[in-house]
């Protein structure tokens, strides 16, 4: 009978029978009789007047118009295909374990908001009935394979008497990685792409009955802006709040365009309501997360859809044209940094093509907005920025950086470096070893090159560099780097910094951890202090407590200092 529907309802008929659940489906196949042709006849009409009381395409569809402001906290009608039975079923316990950047992080919060909203249950057992991993960097790819095998021998070996073990992986490389983990190694039950999370109930629905189950799809708007993420660390002192989704810079050795589709920025009245909530919460630092966060735009209002696109850093140009209307990032830092005064903000990642004097004035005059900067170079080379189609020259990156240490007094700076790209030579090299040395980072993140599909790179440029070239660079890289922020973290040396205390040391339970206002992280022994009260009181430090440490001693990665005293970040500021 399911010959007979595709051809009468068309291209769209078959889009809305493969969006419906397997349960759904196998329903409407019992409810077609088979039998005689009077039969047949009142089973196709039994079957059109369900149909016409399911789910229509509009249903499925209703979320590719421009994204309306929604309060978090209205109730949303169950999706159709998912039926009572179904969701009293699944409401079973699920774990989740998260590698990679902040964004996976951010991701993790977010599936789990929309898991609790659907009834399942938290735990922090691995031999749970549900496992959800987040793919990361190539760096720690063989460590989840290993970690997806060891999985799927206790699968194997779990009780009759238990309920099965569902295993899932979620995130960008979960779409790129889909075919390889669900059909040839066969490790997964559900695999849900970024702009999927919404879908896993039905997922896990459809895994229940035994099926794999995957979703992939990107969207062209989806911000999840109306979820308020759930903290994975309730504790916690800082706190992720995505801004915006996906990347439209098409650098060519990059493949997030590909796989979290393309750039659109959350309303930002939902970003400042995400913010007061964390404030109300006890959260100290928030920072702003996206692929592009500095390109903000917010264009669910409607009387800013006609401003002026704000213009490029000097020197600096895009492959895709400028997008005018909307709100920009000047104007979300401003009014996130009014949130709450004792709040840090920081934001990453940013491009440095998109730094207008208004940003930098901004960071400089607000007491709360962290001065440090994350400037990505990538390379030292201008032959290379341009295969990376990077749109700048060294120079041109060179005389941002001076402009940002003229506006911003003491400013700290972090970028990410590529060794090895495509046509890489030896000169080119040098340059980047050069770059290093001359802007003199305090924070770096520093890769070998490594090759991705559907980049264009993949498609345009030959992966020419020997591995063991590419090993050789690395190591140079590192090794001048950490000279260098060596250098620069001494400068603190004698000077009082603002920590935001995290909690004990991993090394030892003596001794306290935190971060500078340059995101630095600064270690001090737990000892009484003065309250800051001026009362004479003392009082020991807890996580979220902002307070001043005399710095003794500096590394590339670590201060070490003794404590002096708690403070606040309005007074910290005053004695500036």
């Amino acid at each position: 009978m399911l010959l007979p529907f595709k051809h009468v309802l068309g291209a769209a008929g078959t889009f809305l029978w493969r969006r419906l659940s397997w349960a759904a489906r196998s329903e409407l196949r019992a409810r077609v009789p088979t039998r005689g042709r009077g039969e047949r006849n009142r089973g196709l009409e039994d079957f059109s007047a369900r149909l016409a009381a399911g789910p229509t395409l509009q249903h499925f569809l209703r979320n590719t118009s421009p994204p309306q402001e929604t309060h978090p906290q209205l109730e949303e009608e169950p999706e159709p295909y998912l039926t009572s039975s179904i969701l009293e079923e699944a409401r079973r316990k699920v774990y989740l374990e998260t590698y990679g950047c902040q964004m996976n992080v951010n991701d993790t919060e977010i599936a789990w908001a929309i898991l609790r909203k659907s009834g399942y249950l938290r735990t922090h057992h691995s031999t749970t009935d549900c496992r959800f991993s987040w793919l990361p960097r190539e760096k720690a790819e063989q460590a989840i394979w290993n970690r997806l095998r060891h999985l799927t021998a206790l699968k194997s070996k779990r009780l009759r008497s238990q309920a099965p073990l569902r295993i899932g992986i979620l995130g960008c490389m979960a779409e790129r990685l889909r075919e390889e983990i669900l059909h040839k190694e066969k490790l997964v039950d559900i695999v849900a792409g970024p702009d999927a999370y919404r879908d896993l109930p039905r997922l896990l629905a459809v895994a229940e009955t035994g099926q794999q189950a995957a979703n992939v799809l990107l969207s062209l708007d989806e911000t999840y802006a109306d979820v308020l993420p759930v903290q994975t660390s309730p504790d916690a002192t800082s706190a992720f709040v995505s801004i915006m989704r996906g990347c439209d810079n098409m650098c060519s050795y990059c493949i997030v365009p590909f796989t979290r589709g393309r750039e659109r920025s959350r309303p930002m009245a939902s970003i400042l309501r995400e913010v007061k909530l964390l404030s109300d919460q006890g959260v100290k630092e928030v920072t702003l997360l996206g692929q592009n966060v500095n390109s903000f735009r917010d264009t669910s209002e409607v009387q800013f859809r006609s401003a002026a696109a704000p213009g490029l850093s000097r020197g600096f140009s895009t492959i895709y044209k400028a997008k005018e209307g909307g709100l920009r990032f000047a104007h979300l830092l401003d009014q996130a940094s009014r949130v709450d005064p004792e709040m840090r903000i920081r934001f990453t990642s940013p491009h440095p093509k998109d730094f207008p004097d208004e940003v930098l004035q901004l960071i400089r005059e607000r007491h709360n907005i962290c001065k440090q900067l994350h400037l990505p170079a990538q390379s030292g080379s201008s032959r290379i920025l341009e295969a990376m189609r990077r749109g700048y020259t060294r120079e041109a990156y060179l005389e941002l950086i001076q402009h940002v240490r003229d506006s911003i007094p003491g400013v700290s700076l972090s970028s990410d470096f590529i060794a090895g790209f495509c046509g890489e030579t030896e000169d080119d090299h040098q340059q980047t070893v050069s770059l290093l040395r001359q802007v003199r980072y305090n924070v770096g993140f520093l890769f070998a090159y490594s090759m991705r599909q559907k980049t264009r790179a993949y498609h345009r440029l030959q992966d020419d560099v020997p591995a063991e070239v590419k090993r050789r660079r690395l190591e140079e890289l590192i090794s001048v780097f950490r000279e260098e922020a060596t250098r620069a973290n001494g400068a603190m040396v004698g000077r009082s910094q603002l920590v935001l205390v995290e909690g004990p040391s991993k090394r030892s339970a003596a001794e306290l951890c935190g971060r500078n206002d340059g995101n630095i992280r600064v270690i001090f022994p737990d000892t009484e202090m003065e309250d800051g009260t001026g009362s004479g009181a003392v009082v020991r430090a807890q996580p979220g407590d902002y307070v001043l440490v005399k710095v003794t001693s500096a590394s590339s990665q670590t201060l070490k200092g003794v404590l002096l005293r708690r403070t606040t970040l309005r007074e910290s500021a005053a004695h500036r």
